[in-house]
């Protein structure tokens, strides 16, 4: 097993990922999971989806990586990039398609898997480079990522990205329209 094999199947496992995580709030909801998991149908809710499902695939690689003995370096702050990366670029895709034709679940699912492909590849470039020495930072990024992921679920913004067009709801649906 070599590093770029693990990443390729990764794009997948972190694409099937997505659907356990979108329904993981529903099954379980709990204050921990609604910081992890989406808890409505908005667009900046469903990047949670995308980033925790990259978070736990991480986990999975790392241990690929050690049974495998493959070398890597700058784990963390690929970490951290692929989530906020896949943040960015799935927006920088999807809204201009969604402003065009709304919510389309094929188009929905084809920006997931090309955001997860991209950042994918970043990582791998990333993990072979040489010791960053920046995984501390990294690791507090992505703290800070999901401390912000909080505070939006429960003070969100009145604005399209965060209104689950379903419920027509903003975050964890304390309030209506």
């Amino acid at each position: 097993m070599t590093l770029k094999r693990i990443k390729m199947i990764s794009v997948f496992g972190m694409f099937i990922l997505c659907f356990v995580t979108h329904f993981l709030y529903n099954w379980f909801p709990n204050a921990l999971f609604s910081i992890f998991f989406p808890v409505n149908e908005s667009i900046w809710e469903h990047m949670k989806m995308m980033t925790s499902s990259i978070l736990l695939w991480s986990v999975l690689e790392y241990f690929l990586y050690k049974k495998y003995r493959i070398n890597h370096n700058n784990f963390a702050l690929s970490i951290f990039l692929e989530i906020t990366l896949s943040i960015i670029i799935f927006l920088i895709i999807y809204l201009p398609i969604y402003h065009f034709t709304g919510s389309v679940f094929i188009l929905n699912l084809i920006v997931l898997f090309i955001s997860i492909y991209f950042v994918n590849i970043i990582s791998y470039y990333i993990l072979n480079l040489r010791p960053l020495h920046k995984e501390i930072l990294s690791i507090i990024g992505i703290i800070l990522l999901y401390i912000i992921m909080g505070i939006l679920t429960y003070s969100p913004p009145e604005n399209y990205i965060f209104l689950d067009t379903v419920e027509n709801k903003y975050g964890i649906n304390i309030y209506e329209l």
